[in-house]
């Protein structure tokens, strides 16, 4: 029998959707379910498959799965699953693709709206029962760079655009893209950023990308600019946003995802009251599920008879 570990730090009733779907169209297969990595790696030894988000994985489960052959990303990223050292050569990674940009895109947008509100300071005041009155910023006429110019953010800029915004897109390659006024190269970042009122960050973590917004790009901002992070904390330099977060050398950030998660509770960032922190929630909605068992079903369905030329989202490796 084909064994599937599930393994997902998600509330129950989210993992249980996961389960169902699968369980119902696949009654020949074993499926098991854990909440952590350190209940996953006693029951990785046998399994064939496992289906999880890179965040979510530690390299001991691979270690213990010698049997394993395939694994399902159920994000759109695939770090932490493809950089795990112990992950062989042969195993196929599948991730997820094409329903992202909605999710995301709103996140990014809610980010930019309780920044530009001071939502933080009004949240605060409220805690305190305190009548604190302050004016806010608009977001028209404000420039908003996106750096990774993918599906994502071609679903991001002409969201952009309704609220009067001039939307540049910082990418490998320059090209022309609905609702964005310009595209600047990657390498170029630091030049970019420097007419930016808003950095949103969608940009997938790399060799290339990681830490690529440092000191040096923090330091080219505007001191009235905004960071938001929806893409993955190793983007940023952790250290060097902090110090550029509590001297004022940028507005602000929103900080969805970290270079550790869940994010430590002495972590500096929970404790500036610049900074908006959730939890990776940035493309969680309520029917993600709804959207991403399909791709799961088609896969499994084709593992299971051996076609894996015919599965969806293969990763290259």
């Amino acid at each position: 029998m084909t064994r599937v570990l599930i393994l997902l730090a998600l509330p129950e009733s989210v993992r249980a959707q996961y389960h169902a779907g699968l369980a119902e169209k696949f009654p020949e297969v074993e499926f098991q379910v854990v909440d952590h990595h350190s209940k996953a790696t006693a029951a990785a030894a046998g399994i064939d498959a496992l289906v999880t988000f890179g965040p979510m994985l530690h390299d001991d489960v691979l270690k213990a799965a010698h049997k394993l052959r395939w694994i399902q990303a159920l994000g759109t990223g695939v770090d932490g699953i493809v950089d795990l050292p112990s992950l062989r050569g042969d195993v196929i990674v599948t991730r997820m693709h094409g329903f992202h940009g909605a999710p995301v895109s709103e996140a990014a947008l809610m980010a930019m709206l309780a920044l530009a509100r001071g939502l933080p300071r009004a949240i605060r005041s409220q805690d305190a029962r305190k009548w604190d009155r302050f004016p806010a910023q608009l977001l028209r006429g404000k420039t908003v760079g996106i750096l990774g110019v993918g599906a994502i953010a071609e679903t991001l800029a002409p969201m952009c655009k309704s609220f009067g915004m001039r939307v540049v897109g910082i990418s490998s390659t320059v090209r022309k893209i609905p609702a964005f006024d310009a595209i600047h190269e990657k390498r170029a970042l630091v030049e970019a950023v420097r007419e930016v009122d808003y950095l949103v960050l969608l940009t997938p973590l790399s060799g290339e990308t990681r830490g690529i917004v440092n000191a040096k790009v923090l330091a080219a901002m505007k001191p009235t600019a905004y960071l938001v992070n929806l893409a993955r904390g190793g983007v940023v330099d952790e250290a060097d946003l902090i110090q550029s977060l509590k001297s004022g050398r940028i507005g602000g950030a929103a900080l969805d995802v970290f270079a550790q998660e869940p994010l430590p509770a002495d972590s500096p960032f929970w404790g500036l009251p610049n900074v908006i922190v959730t939890p990776h929630a940035g493309g969680f909605f309520d029917e993600y599920p709804k959207h991403a068992l399909p791709t799961i079903e088609h896969n499994l369905r084709h593992f299971l008879s051996g076609d894996t030329q015919s599965m969806q989202n293969v990763v290259k490796r």
